[in-house]
């Protein structure tokens, strides 16, 4: 297991992020979030996590994963923070 810290959304490891994290309401940098999921304390995906592993999925084979990568990635959304 990765001691690095993760997005509590969508599980991409935070030094990973090309936005250096999401933004709070008052512009400071987020800890738990990533800049693809997070802008001025609001979650930018506003469904639920299935339609959110869906959608992962389907920006991750975008980015080039096989169906099978995205969808194991995918599954372990429901554990982080966000959605528990």
């Amino acid at each position: 297991m990765s001691s690095k810290p993760m997005c509590q959304s969508c599980g991409i490891p935070l030094h990973k992020d090309p936005k250096g994290g999401g933004t709070n309401a008052d512009g400071s940098k987020s800890v738990k979030y990533c800049g693809y999921c997070y802008e001025n304390g609001e979650f930018l995906f506003k469904g639920n996590v299935t339609e959110f592993q869906e959608h992962c999925r389907t920006e991750m084979i975008k980015g080039n994963h096989s169906r099978f990568t995205a969808w194991l990635l995918s599954r372990g959304l429901k554990r982080l923070e966000r959605w528990k």
